[in-house]
């Protein structure tokens, strides 16, 4: 763990995800969920909350970009992960998708990896 906290030193991140590309991800995602009569708002927060990952870029001290953040999560997975969500948003009478998000956000953080550039 000492060993991590000193490569770590001087290191940050910076996410290049422009709001332009927020919105035009809103605007397909209204759409989708219209023609989906709501059932794309069940794979909604991976896709929305992996954008902004996938932009995102470790730096140096000096503010170089040295590694690249990428989450790569199969559509299987999260449409099985999704459907179990559903049953239980459905079970609820709505509540368990509250609970669904933060799901989504420890699984999308769990499968994170950085790339060198």
């Amino acid at each position: 763990m000492f060993d991590l906290e000193i490569a770590m030193l001087g290191r940050r991140f910076t996410c290049e995800f422009s709001v332009a590309e927020a919105i035009g991800q809103l605007i397909i995602w209204i759409i989708l969920s219209i023609v989906t009569l709501g059932l794309a708002l069940f794979v909604l927060p991976y896709y929305f909350l992996m954008a902004p990952v996938n932009r995102t870029y470790v730096l140096d001290a000096e503010g170089a970009k040295i590694a690249k953040l990428s989450v790569e999560i199969g559509f299987v997975d999260i449409l099985g992960h999704a459907l179990v969500w559903l049953l239980l948003t459905i079970l609820t009478f709505g509540l368990a998708y509250l609970i669904y998000w933060p799901a989504v956000i420890k699984r999308i953080l769990n499968a994170v990896k950085t790339t060198e550039l």
